[in-house]
């Protein structure tokens, strides 16, 4: 079994910035899972250590989008991750626009900077 949630994720899709292991033979909810009962700063070095440059990474959207709300929920009140998930949400795609938008007006209203 996979130890961290980042040894999870790069099992189960790779990473571009390492070389390849051998592919998970666990099904994927079973990621689902780990990420779902994960804490906060374990979701972030994930995301982190396969996306470096958020635009980067073989983590699928829907994951990264995943990932990030559950750290938000875990950290409603940090500027600095509000002002991070809207720039990945703002990076993959127009469809979150709006909600990245508004992670933007959260972040502001908390530290006007």
């Amino acid at each position: 079994m996979h130890s961290t949630l980042t040894e999870h994720a790069r099992c189960r899709y790779g990473d571009e910035y390492r070389p390849a292991v051998a592919c998970c033979a666990a099904p994927e909810s079973s990621f689902v899972e780990h990420l779902a009962f994960a804490d906060a700063d374990s979701i972030l070095a994930m995301l982190h250590e396969l996306c470096p440059q958020l635009a980067d990474g073989l983590l699928p959207v829907w994951v990264r989008n995943l990932a990030y709300r559950l750290v938000l929920l875990q950290r409603p009140d940090d500027p600095a991750l509000l002002r991070e998930a809207a720039q990945s949400l703002v990076l993959h795609g127009p469809d979150w626009d709006d909600i990245a938008a508004d992670l933007r007006r959260r972040a502001e209203a908390l530290d006007p900077t």
